[in-house]
């Protein structure tokens, strides 16, 4: 089949031209419609419902909200987790299911679950499924400046910037934040509510029951039809004030003569503030799954830059998070990787070919393999990632290795046929010589990054796209170096070489003297081999594990948790004194938005005692240290004097994944279960006191969750009963003079405001008010809350976390300074010994740490099977199991380098460090083969064994040098390389780099004498 493919491309070399520039073209169309995004999505898919509830407290959103929804949901098929926040005013219930679900089907699976449930809940509970979004879709973030009021602020953004960019394609949702939003409110007079003998619930009632346009049918008027239209809607405050309540005594009672109406704002529950001086108006685009972000944010900064010719003199947009910037800085790093790695390449290659015509056909397959990966990746529905592209950069240096030999040996028959036979012909004996070695090699390093494609969670999302993108650029190298190349050869090489470069000549005299006394002293070659071997073996067990070096964004987020019962106005005003702190003492910090409390959408519902705070950063250059960890520490010392506060930093999409993963934002996630609230509080407290103690813990903490002050009241059933009322009257009033009541919706220019009937503000901010508070009643006298219930002060929890239906906490914890699985390991053991759990409660590890743990038991399971296939094909290749056999040995003593490589810079063993060893083997094995086919070509043509390992040794030292040095010098500038992105990119450089020169070695010296002792079965 090679042979045939072979001579197909020689006989239609102008077809064959046709079709690479067909290639090239579609390469191109391929590479402009990728999507583009910093990292593969590593989402998995998820849906989210938010439920909210005013006024309910987490233990009340709990048992009606949350546990009949959990009970309905539980059981879906595919599902893997279900996950429930229950905090005041709002639940957060969040279905996992297994990869490959579609989206789309679960979203309706839930949906259906829903629907049955709802009837079930309290009338007051609104909310269902979430955007179509991921938990990385926060693309894009800014702020609206300028005279404005927090009001004017707030209705610039949700009626005129909000409507226009939700029109984008890709954009799910545009979340906003802080500011006041305009509604009509309607404040009762309980003394007049009282003297009229009315009850809340009639005004109410009034509100709801006046605020309508209907149609009442057509009239005929002649020959004409007239539509009759009734007109009661409300457009204005007096419109309010002159709803009709009640006839008492011949007069109508209006609105207006039982309570205040005014333009208010909704009730908050959180809130936005800005560099330390004041609040502002905060709005979050997020991106749809599988929307390409780098698209999706061009087009937002062109709307917003329309948008803001139209604005308000001196209102601007001021953007602090643009994911495009990281997109590009990210994909930047690898573009100018790959340009600097082909140089490197086109520069190796004509040193050692010493023909700068040889040079330029093998640099060929560089732009050509790529352009035939894109291609694959767009059909694959891949995008163009930090990680994807990283694969190319990896595999940059393998891509020449078919097109390397294919060339050489090219050359080395044009040399020795001379002009006896013809051109093409000279041509064809040489690429099919080589054909089935190569093809076997090419292979070989294909199978070796399968395992990579069985990872599961966020670590085969992120290393899948690295293992496609090589698999597909091997894939286009091979097919081109066997079909375009000998084309191209035919075209451009002359029909005979002078002698090998002066280079080359230098290396194989150096190498024939070293070979020939490795060969003197095998014994000394084999116990200094496996003298090497025991040394990395010894070290291994020291080289910290971890899953996966930190990213840097390039942006810092800084979490503070404070006291569970402070209230809106005093964490805003903390949060102020903390960025007025941080921007005198750390000059690298240029801004500071925090955002404090819930969302407008509920998806990252926190309490008003939480706040995350975006820092933004000025340009590297000016700072004072370019260590991240540096300015890291310089925040910490600067947040130190605020007492009462838990402080920890991390990064925009670092804090989303962590979330997304486990539920919890750290690398390493703590879960205890259990029954008791109170007790897991315990719990989790003994669990920090334990861990704090452990070297390199860092941000070690759980959420207080008691403290809240809760004002209960506690009806007397008798008493109600006896004032003619029912509990849930009493209730309702309550609600409505506190949290308010939502009775209807006023259209204003076009903008739909809520109508609300709430309580006095000195109601809402005096507990001796309350206490004192009269509730009216219809046809009756006020009764005072006194008289049907009694107050108390208790304490309560801040929120209620559930996974599958069982209650939990968390205690987070960040790992600075050594490897994560050496601390979870002591971590656990600590806790075993210090922490005795009661019965019906356990504990689960996860975070970061359960990535690492499934990535190595899945690697160590799947990568011997990729061992055994790379065997059987080496058998197919060879016909023989012990020269199968001597090309394995290579693998160990190819990953001896990349072991000592990684024990010399201090680089933990991560997934991408694991990484690094799959490509050392698969280069390994392709070395070994390449070597033996030579061995055994030589010996088929009758040459003497001693004969043979010499002179085959010679013949592929320049090949085997080629293949080291190309992929080694390949991937110096991901070595050098510090963007976004190099911190993962550079473990698996530093192992191939090391490993490359202890492969080299072993190939060149220890393959030889190995053969010769090994290689053929010895007679008698």
């Amino acid at each position: 089949m090679l042979e045939r493919l072979i001579a197909f491309a020689l006989s239609q070399r102008l077809l064959m031209l046709v079709l690479t520039l067909l290639l090239a073209a579609a390469g191109v169309q391929a590479l402009r419609g990728l999507p583009i995004d910093a990292f593969p999505d590593v989402s998995g898919t998820q849906v989210k419902l938010i439920m909210k509830a005013p006024g309910m407290t987490p233990e009340e959103v709990e048992a009606r909200i949350v546990a009949p929804i959990e009970q309905e949901l539980l059981g879906i098929p595919r599902q893997v987790m279900l996950r429930s926040q229950s905090k005041y005013a709002i639940a957060d219930v969040t279905l996992d299911f297994q990869d490959g679900t579609d989206v789309f089907w679960a979203r309706q699976q839930v949906s259906e679950r829903l629907a049955g449930v709802l009837k079930d809940l309290p009338a007051n509970v609104v909310g269902g499924l979430a955007p179509i979004t991921t938990p990385l879709g926060e693309v894009f973030m800014f702020t609206i400046e300028g005279p404005l009021s927090l009001a004017e602020k707030r209705t610039l953004l949700d009626w005129t910037i909000r409507p226009q960019l939700r029109g984008i394609p890709g954009v799910a949702e545009v979340n906003t934040l802080g500011g006041l939003v305009r509604s009509f409110e309607v404040v009762p007079d309980v003394t007049a509510l009282a003297a009229r003998r009315l009850s809340l619930s009639q005004l109410q009632a009034a509100l709801e029951n006046n605020n309508r346009n209907d149609g009442a049918g057509r009239l005929g008027a002649g020959e004409e039809s007239l539509l009759v239209r009734s007109d009661g809607n409300i457009r204005t405050l007096d419109d309010v004030r002159a709803v009709s309540v009640a006839a008492r005594d011949g007069m109508t009672v209006r609105v207006g003569d039982v309570a205040t109406v005014r333009i208010g704002q909704l009730t908050r529950y959180g809130s936005v503030t800005q560099n330390g001086k004041g609040e502002a108006v905060e709005a979050l685009v997020l991106a749809m799954r599988g929307a390409n972000a780098q698209q999706v944010v061009n087009e937002v900064r062109d709307k917003l830059a329309l948008i803001g010719k139209t604005l308000p003199a001196g209102t601007t947009i001021k953007t602090f998070y643009d994911r495009g910037n990281l997109v590009e800085r990210a994909v930047g790093t690898v573009t100018s990787a790959l340009g600097e790695a082909t140089v490197l390449v086109v520069l190796l290659l004509y040193l050692f070919l010493g023909n700068l015509r040889s040079a330029l056909v093998v640099a060929c397959i560089l732009p050509l393999a790529a352009l035939g990966t894109f291609v694959l990746m767009q059909a694959y529905g891949l995008s163009a990632n930090l990680m994807s592209l990283g694969g190319l950069a990896i595999a940059i240096g393998m891509l020449v290795d078919a097109a390397v030999v294919v060339v050489e040996n090219i050359e080395a028959h044009g040399n020795a046929h001379g002009p006896k036979l013809a051109r093409l012909h000279v041509i064809y004996r040489a690429v099919r010589e080589v054909a089935l070695p190569v093809t076997a090699g090419m292979l070989v390093i294909m199978i070796v990054f399968l395992p990579l494609l069985s990872l599961q969670g966020l670590e085969g999302k992120l290393f899948g796209p690295v293992a496609l993108t090589i698999i597909f650029a091997l894939a286009a190298s091979l097919l081109l170096s066997l079909t375009v190349i000998p084309v191209l050869a035919s075209l451009l090489l002359k029909d005979h070489h002078g002698d090998a470069p002066k280079l080359v000549q230098w290396l194989e005299r150096q190498y024939r003297k070293l070979l020939a006394a490795a060969l003197g002293h095998g014994r000394k070659v084999a116990v200094g081999a496996v003298a090497a071997l025991v040394l990395a073996a010894v070290l291994f067990p020291f080289i910290g594990k971890s899953f996966m070096p930190t990213l840097d964004e390039g942006d810092i987020i800084m979490q503070v948790e404070k006291l569970p019962s402070v209230n809106l106005q005093e964490s805003a005003r903390l949060d102020m004194a903390l960025q007025q702190r941080i921007l005198a003492q750390v000059p690298e910090v240029a801004r500071i938005v925090a955002r404090l409390g819930s969302d407008e959408l509920g998806l990252d519902p926190m309490g008003l005692n939480e706040t995350d705070s975006f820092l933004v950063l000025k340009p590297r250059a000016q700072w004072r240290s370019q260590d991240k960890e540096v300015l890291i520490d310089a925040l910490r010392a600067a947040t130190a004097g605020f007492p009462g506060l838990n402080i920890s930093f991390t990064q925009p999409i670092e804090m989303r994944t962590s979330e997304m993963l486990s539920g919890v934002r750290g690398d390493l996630a703590v879960k205890i279960y259990g029954p008791d609230l109170k007790r897991l509080g315990e719990l989790a407290d003994a669990v920090v006191t334990a861990v704090q103690a452990i070297p390199g813990s860092e941000d070690v903490l759980t959420i207080k969750n008691s403290g809240v002050q809760y004002l209960q009241v506690e009806l007397d059933r008798a008493a109600v009963g006896r004032a003619g009322l029912n509990g849930d009257q009493v209730q309702n009033d309550l609600r409505t003079l506190v949290e308010g009541r939502t009775v209807g919706v006023v259209v204003e220019q076009g903008r739909r405001l809520p109508l609300l009937l709430r309580g006095a503000d000195d109601l809402q901010r005096s507990p001796d008010l309350f206490q004192q508070l009269r509730l009216p009643q219809e046809g009756g006298e006020a009764l005072a809350l006194g008289q049907l219930a009694a107050l108390r002060m208790v304490d309560g929890p801040v929120k209620v976390e559930r996974e599958n239906a069982a209650r939990m906490v968390v205690v987070r914890a960040n790992v600075r300074g050594r490897d994560l699985v050496g601390f979870v390991d002591e971590a656990k053991a600590r806790v075993a010994k210090q922490v005795p759990l009661p019965p019906g409660y356990h504990m689960a590890w996860g975070g970061q740490f359960e990535n690492q743990q499934r990535a190595a038991a899945r690697l160590m399971m799947v990568v011997p099977v990729a061992l055994a296939l790379i065997f059987l094909l080496l058998f197919a290749t060879l016909h023989s199991v012990r020269q199968a056999l001597l090309v394995f040995v290579n693998i160990p003593f190819a990953l001896v380098g990349g072991v000592l490589a990684l024990a010399v810079t201090g680089q933990y063993l991560s997934v991408p460090a694991s990484v690094g060893f799959i490509a050392l083997m698969g280069i390994a094995v392709l070395n070994g083969l390449v070597m033996i086919t030579c061995f055994n070509q030589l010996m088929a043509r009758g040459m003497a064994l001693s004969e043979v390992v010499v002179e085959g040794a010679l013949r592929r030292l320049r090949p085997v040098l080629m293949t080291a040095c190309i992929t080694g010098f390949g991937l110096v500038p991901l070595l050098l390389a510090s963007g976004p992105g190099s911190e993962i990119q550079k473990p698996l450089a530093i192992v191939v780099t090391g490993g490359l020169l202890s492969a080299t070695s072993l190939t060149l010296i220890l393959l030889p004498l190995l053969f010769r002792r090994f290689g053929v079965a010895r007679q008698g």
